[in-house]
């Protein structure tokens, strides 16, 4: 007893280590990126200021106040007012959450039918391969956005859910088809054929085994379909197909054009609404490259 007791003294306490969470590697490429990190930091200020929206706006966005109209911006008025007095600050930032909202709805809806569809597609093969490539092929033909000035005149309501329904229903096809692409690739991988020969079902292997795998190209997809979604809908309601009683970055763009606000001096009307869809689309834009680089090992910068 005597002769263990040294060893039961000399031996290291034992060291616990702390449980992290898993984070995927091209996520952690993806911050380490500077586009995409600029990108983040854009867009991310967006949604900042459109979750406070309500604490900073100072005025109603859709009100009138012909005592302050014409003014330029201020202390009172950062942003300015319009011809009918409307506080233009308020516009933008109430602005941004219909805006940013729809744009993601729209964007997060084409993506899962292009990423459904076209996976589907690609691993089925077939008789439903031809129907899903028919439908993408028709989608492709038919111009979107002379397709959206149509349907947008003919819609007797143009709230947020029926814009968000339309737009995705119209972007997914692009998407569907490199999404289908890249699933070819897939199928026939080792654990792709591993999991026909334990018999999942196919489902099972489309949603648990593919897609998982094409998480970083889904995810690009996502942010392409959702800054087209922003500018197409900016140009519907800049058009006066939108909803016009509500505020949005492309209605406040509209009551500038409708009340010539150029041709008056206030350049204002315009700069403000088109900054913050530039401001937003560029963001967009730099992630969009920065999950490129990720994604392709080509494009990757050697350190």
């Amino acid at each position: 007893m005597s002769q263990l007791q040294p060893a039961l003294e000399l031996a290291p306490p034992t060291v616990v280590a702390k449980s992290r969470l898993p984070i995927p590697g091209w996520v952690e490429l993806l911050f380490r990126n500077p586009k995409s990190r600029i990108g983040l930091a854009m867009v991310g200020f967006m949604i900042v200021v459109a979750l406070v929206a309500p604490l900073i706006s100072v005025s109603d966005p859709t009100g009138f106040d012909l005592y302050a109209a014409h003014q330029a911006p201020s202390w009172h008025h950062l942003f300015g007012t319009t011809d009918q007095g409307s506080d233009i600050f308020s516009q933008v930032v109430l602005g941004a959450r219909r805006s940013l909202l729809l744009g993601a709805a729209a964007g997060a809806l084409a993506t899962v039918l292009a990423a459904t569809l076209g996976i589907l597609a690609a691993y089925s093969g077939g008789i439903v391969d031809e129907v899903i490539n028919f439908l993408t092929n028709v989608f492709l033909v038919i111009p979107v956005i002379p397709l959206l000035v149509v349907i947008s005149s003919y819609l007797k309501s143009r709230n947020m859910g029926t814009m968000i329904l339309v737009l995705a229903l119209t972007l997914w096809a692009f998407e569907a088809r490199i999404l289908r692409g890249q699933a070819l690739q897939l199928k026939n991988r080792d654990f792709v054929m591993a999991a026909k020969v334990a018999g999942e079902s196919t489902w099972r292997i489309v949603f648990g085994e593919i897609m998982p795998n094409m998480i970083s190209r889904i995810a690009a997809a996502f942010v392409l379909v959702f800054y087209v979604s922003l500018l197409v809908d900016a140009g519907l309601e800049f058009l006066g197909l939108g909803d016009m009683g509500k505020a949005s970055w492309g209605v406040a763009l509209y009551w500038a054009t409708v009340n010539s606000s150029v041709l008056q001096g206030e350049w204002w009307s315009f700069l403000f609404p088109g900054l913050a869809i530039g401001v937003t689309v560029l963001g967009l834009t730099l992630l969009l490259a920065g999950i490129d680089e990720v994604s392709n090992p080509r494009l990757r910068r050697a350190r």
